[in-house]
C-alpha cells in the first residue's frame, strides 16, 4: 500500500511536469516544421541531463532546433563553428595578461553557457574535441591550473555531417560514448517543405515562448532521478546491452556473433534508464514501462555499437543490431 502511495505521488508531481515540458514542446513545433520526433527526443535528453550529438545533412535546421530550444528556457545560448586551426582555449577562454594590474585575469569561452552548440564537430582537430568532451563529462573547465564549474543546465549538442569526409577528425569511440543520444535528421516530407518555403520567402518570423526557468530544468532533472525503475526494468535493459556484447548467449532470430566489433559500455545501461525516465516524465507518468526503453533505445545504442567489415559488407547498420536485439529479447 505504502508502494502504491509514493508511486501515486510520483505519478502527481510528474503530471505537472509533463504539461510544462509539452508546452514547451509545443513552442518548438509551432517553430520547427516537422521533425516531431528528434524534438522531442532533445527534450528527453534535456530532462534527463546528458549530450546530444545530431547527424544530418547540410540545411536540415540543426542549428535552428538547438536556438528555438534554448529560446524556451530563460538561459544562454551559444554556438561554436568548429574549424581546423580551432584551439582549445578558443573553447574554454584563457588568461590574459593586464599591464594596468601588473595581473593575469580570466577570460572565459564560450563553454560558459548553458545551451552548447558545437556546430560540425568532426572539422576540429582532437585536442580541440577533447577539450569540450571533457567540460561535457566533468561539467568544469580547467583554465591554466584554475577550476571553474559550469553552470547548469549545461546541455551539448553536436552536430556532425554525414556525407562529408574531406577535411574532418573522426571522433573516436570513447568521445561518442559520452553522448547520452545520437539522434539522426532525416530531409522533410513534401507538404512540411512547402511550409518551409512559404515561412522563408514570405517573411513569416515565429519565435518561441518563454515557458521555463533554468530553475525549473534543474528541478525537472532532479525530479527525473526519482522516477520509479523496477528491476525487471533494468533487468530488460541489462539484457539488451549484455546482449551487444555477447549475442551468442541470447536467440536473436539470425547469427549476429560476425557482425559486431564491439558492444555498448555500461554508460549505454545508464542513459538507457535515465532516458527511459525522460520519456515517462514527459507521457505524466512516475514510473517507466517498457515501451519507455524501446522508445529510446535506439538513439542510446545507435553510437556505441561498433560494427565488423563484414557487417558494413553487407550493409547491416546499428540500427538492424537494434531491431533485432528488440524484436527477440523478451520485455517484462
Amino acid at each position: 500500500m505504502e508502494h502504491e502511495q509514493e508511486i501515486e505521488q510520483l505519478n502527481s508531481q510528474a503530471r505537472a511536469y509533463s504539461s510544462k515540458l509539452n508546452v514547451t514542446l509545443s513552442e518548438l513545433k509551432r517553430v520547427i516544421v516537422g521533425q516531431e520526433l528528434v524534438l522531442s527526443k532533445l527534450l528527453i535528453c534535456l530532462i534527463a541531463d546528458g549530450h546530444v550529438l545530431l547527424e544530418g545533412v547540410p540545411g536540415l535546421a540543426k542549428t535552428l532546433m538547438v536556438k528555438t530550444l534554448s529560446d524556451t528556457v530563460s538561459a544562454q545560448f551559444c554556438r561554436i563553428q568548429f574549424t581546423p586551426d580551432l584551439l582549445p582555449a578558443d573553447i574554454t577562454g584563457t588568461k590574459i595578461y593586464d599591464h594596468r594590474t601588473a595581473s593575469f585575469s580570466t577570460q572565459k569561452g564560450p563553454i560558459f553557457n548553458n545551451f552548447i552548440l558545437a556546430d560540425e564537430i568532426n572539422r576540429a582537430p582532437p585536442k580541440v574535441q577533447s577539450a569540450l568532451l571533457e567540460a561535457m563529462q566533468e561539467r568544469q573547465v580547467s583554465i591554466q591550473g584554475e577550476t571553474f564549474m559550469l553552470d547548469r543546465p549545461f546541455l551539448v549538442l553536436a552536430t556532425q555531417n554525414p556525407i562529408e569526409t574531406e577535411g574532418t577528425y573522426k571522433l573516436p569511440e570513447a568521445q561518442v560514448d559520452r553522448f547520452s543520444f545520437k539522434l539522426l535528421v532525416d530531409y522533410p516530407t513534401k507538404d512540411e517543405e512547402r511550409v518551409i518555403i512559404q515561412r522563408n520567402t514570405q517573411g513569416i518570423v515565429l519565435a518561441p515562448g518563454k515557458v521555463l526557468t533554468a530553475g525549473d530544468i534543474i528541478e525537472i532533472q532532479q525530479f527525473n532521478q526519482k522516477i520509479y525503475a523496477d528491476e525487471k526494468i533494468e533487468g530488460y535493459v541489462t539484457e539488451l546491452v549484455d546482449a551487444t556484447r555477447y549475442p551468442e548467449n541470447y536467440t536473436l532470430g539470425r547469427d549476429i556473433n560476425g557482425l559486431i566489433e564491439y558492444g555498448a559500455s555500461p554508460r549505454a545501461s545508464i542513459w538507457a534508464i535515465l532516458t527511459g525516465k525522460a520519456h515517462a516524465l514527459l507521457n505524466g507518468r512516475g514510473y517507466v514501462i517498457p515501451e519507455d526503453i524501446k522508445a529510446v533505445v535506439h538513439d542510446v545504442l545507435r553510437h556505441r555499437i561498433i560494427l565488423t567489415y563484414e557487417a558494413d559488407a553487407e550493409g547491416i547498420t546499428s540500427d538492424h543490431i537494434i531491431d533485432m536485439l528488440v524484436a527477440n529479447i523478451k520485455a517484462p
